[in-house]
């Protein structure tokens, strides 16, 4: 029994410590993303090197070295339609409009804006399952409204804080990110994530590609720069996907949620500290509400 109680508790340790380090790769990586922006790179571009390296790279390793068939999900219609919607307004979505919301307002407040997903999420269930929110419910709901209230008003009714297209492209990006969150539970019931993620980035970046090719590049090319696209590319998603997939074999769905709000949090800190965006008292207690949102509704029972 101690044997086997040290195994959980060892366990659980790596869930939650590769969790916290997906999440900070994470919010590192907006920062990346801004910084990269302000070196003329485009969103457009970023979001097709990042969807098709990002997917080539993974479905390789999906079929090399987890010895995956990663061409089985085609032999099926029904999940070749949910892999396709998926792949383009899941994954291709939630990554244009999250680089979107960045170039227009910051990294910090991207991210900040993306996490009322579990809002969008928690309202979306309660319709379909039709059950009133409860109390805890509410109390998050209306945390989220006060919260996106003093991000982008900085607790002035009459002046927006940011950019029209910041708040669009921000709450945009809650909305896909929760559609990618909800969709494709069909196949990851019947699939490995490493397969259903390798294809939802690359049919999303082969996709995009159509309409903003990857030759075609405006930025400034730099040691700098190189390093930052590695970054994103790598490290922005790459390792912490797979962090945050393997985590779940570890810890419960619940936790994960919560723990991935370290994500904001040094997307914050690093925007302030390295890019000097101004983030005021205002914009904190908006980001201390949204983010308590999340921690109450990743507590729910499902």
């Amino acid at each position: 029994m101690l044997v086997e109680g040290a195994v959980k508790v060892q366990s659980r340790t790596k869930g939650i410590v590769l969790v916290i380090f997906a999440a900070v790769l994470w919010g590192v990586s907006g920062t990346v993303a801004q910084y990269l922006f302000q070196k003329k790179f485009t969103p457009e571009w970023l979001v097709v090197i990042r969807l098709l390296l990002s997917g080539v790279i993974l479905l390789c390793y999906a079929f090399f070295k987890l010895k995956k068939d990663i061409w089985d999900i085609w032999k099926y219609r029904h999940h070749r339609f949910n892999l396709i919607l998926f792949s383009i307004i899941g994954m291709l979505g939630v990554q244009y409009t999250y680089f979107a919301a960045i170039k227009y307002s910051n990294a910090a407040t991207a991210t900040i804006l993306q996490y009322l997903s579990m809002v969008i999420i928690t309202c979306y269930l309660a319709v379909f399952l039709k059950k009133i929110p409860g109390l805890r419910q509410a109390v998050a709901i209306i945390l989220a409204i006060v919260g996106t209230f003093f991000i982008i008003t900085h607790g002035n009714v009459h002046a927006l804080s940011i950019s029209k297209l910041g708040l669009f492209w921000g709450l945009s990006s809650a909305f896909a990110l929760a559609f990618y969150t909800l969709q494709p539970c069909s196949l990851l019931s019947k699939w490995d994530s490493v397969v259903v993620v390798g294809w939802g980035m690359l049919i999303g970046g082969l996709t995009f590609s159509l309409f903003y090719h990857p030759w075609d590049f405006t930025g400034q090319w730099s040691g700098a720069s190189i390093s930052g696209v590695i970054f994103v590319v790598i490290f922005g998603t790459l390792i912490p996907f797979w962090c945050y997939m393997e985590s779940t074999n570890h810890i419960k769905p619940s936790e994960t949620n919560v723990l991935a709000c370290v994500e904001p949090l040094s997307s914050v800190f690093l925007s302030v500290l390295w890019l000097h965006i101004s983030f005021g008292i205002m914009e904190w207690i908006g980001a201390i509400c949204i983010i308590t949102t999340v921690v109450i509704l990743s507590g729910e029972k499902t």
